[in-house]
């Protein structure tokens, strides 16, 4: 019964999507408002199909790779013992599936880490438990499976040396490293 509703829903929206409007025959005009023709003849004037204009094409997607990797951050924090994304660190989720979604080719590691309490196998376990929250979280987003690799260092390589808790909350963290 829900794959008949489904299949049923399905081509609502799909039939809901055609139109009969020809975009071929626009009819163009020059500034003075005069119909020159349509553009349909602007394409076949040339013979090439496409129209041609003086508009120059500029390739952003570099400049907005570097602007996104320096204003961006790559880190989610979590509380103690928990690997639970906050909700503070969902908009660093999204800027990231938007950024992994827009290029598949890009790949990323998400390297969980713990503070240095408990022990060697637990925090191993909890660092691979906070990158496997974020990347199941990026592929909620969109993001393909083949885009992140989840991996723990557990207590291994902490952020901020010391015993204070502001130091180990910073070392409960999970870091977005593209490759």
């Amino acid at each position: 019964m829900k794959r008949i509703v489904l299949s049923l829903a399905v081509a609502l929206v799909l039939s809901a999507c055609g139109s009969s409007v020809k975009l071929d025959n626009v009819p163009v005009e020059d500034k003075s408002g005069a119909t020159v023709g349509t553009a349909a003849d602007a394409n076949k004037a040339d013979g090439s199909g496409v129209a041609k204009s003086g508009v120059t094409t500029v390739d952003l997607d570099k400049a907005n790779q570097d602007a996104f990797m320096k204003s961006t951050t790559r880190t989610v924090y979590f509380d103690y013992d928990s690997f639970v994304i906050r909700s503070e660190f969902q908009s660093v989720i999204e800027a990231h599936a938007k950024f992994l979604k827009s290029d598949k080719a890009r790949k990323v590691t998400l390297e969980g880490h713990t503070d240095e309490r408990g022990g060697r196998e637990y925090n191993l376990a909890l660092g691979q438990k906070r990158a496997e929250a974020v990347r199941k979280a990026l592929a909620l987003q969109g993001v393909a499976d083949n885009q992140l690799e989840a991996v723990s260092f557990g207590k291994e390589k902490p952020a901020v040396l010391g015993n204070s808790e502001a130091a180990l909350e910073k070392n409960r963290r999970t870091e977005i490293s593209y490759r």
